[in-house]
């Protein structure tokens, strides 16, 4: 019964880090516009990290072996392109005097909902093997989820959401994480497998966001100091991402 409590609490704590934008609500609206590439590149940066370096290594030392993860990996690409046409073609159908939001919004906050509710099961299977797997579990979730999500603070906020809608529908996203622990405790094993094929499709679609939306995002700035602050903000995203391996 500790073991549930814990994890409970655990993703109760994931689900706030969603909340880590709360600190550009008292900046003005001109200073948050002047830096959102650099937040965005952070996003790049840990989009590309976390599917690198942590989830398509993971996938590939997993049951499902390096071909059928690959081509799991592919498939997560296409499939969130083919869910962004879907949105682009449901914004192109609205009525145009409703405020627009540019469909990478709504894409991230699909993504991000998708990933919390990985990393509530994965949270959850870890407090079933032990507490201090658990709670180190928890810790490497929360390091990897801070920088990711302010740069997804950033984008919906570059997306036209404005600040206080952006940071409640990113912390409605997180809690997707506690929805993933419950699945976990009440299907166990099943729910286990079925994520070995999810985690290289998140993977994809992580790859995706990062390549095809929010990277094209940085070209339309000409600026070269801008352009190199921006590269170093995304290795920087990167090493965050690869500075975890040693909590894992």
């Amino acid at each position: 019964m500790t073991n549930y409590l814990y994890a409970f609490i655990s993703v109760i704590l994931v689900s706030l880090v969603s909340l880590v934008g709360v600190f550009s609500l008292s900046l003005k609206e001109e200073i948050l516009k002047k830096y959102i590439n650099f937040f965005i590149s952070l996003a790049i940066g840990a989009l590309l990290g976390d599917a690198f370096i942590h989830i398509i290594p993971e996938a590939f030392e997993g049951k499902l072996g390096v071909n059928t993860s690959s081509l799991l990996v592919v498939a997560g690409i296409l499939l969130f392109f083919i869910i962004e046409k879907f949105i682009h073609w449901h914004h192109h159908g609205e009525d145009k005097n409703e405020e627009q939001i540019h469909p990478v919004g709504k894409l991230v906050l699909f993504t991000d909902g998708f990933h919390n509710l990985i990393d509530g099961a994965i949270i959850g299977a870890s407090f079933l093997v032990s507490i201090p797997v658990g709670i180190a579990t928890t810790i490497a979730v929360i390091l990897h989820e801070i920088p990711q999500e302010i740069g997804d603070f950033a984008v919906l906020i570059h997306s036209g959401y404005s600040k206080k809608r952006a940071l409640w529908l990113n912390f409605i996203s997180g809690l997707a994480s506690i929805l993933g622990l419950i699945i976990v405790f009440v299907f166990g094993n099943i729910i286990e497998n079925t994520a070995l094929f999810f985690i290289p499709i998140a993977a994809g679609g992580f790859i995706y966001i990062a390549i095809a939306d929010l990277i094209p995002e940085l070209h339309k700035t000409k600026n070269i100091k801008h352009s190199i602050i921006q590269l170093g903000i995304i290795i920087l995203g990167i090493l965050s991402m690869l500075a975890l391996l040693m909590l894992e």
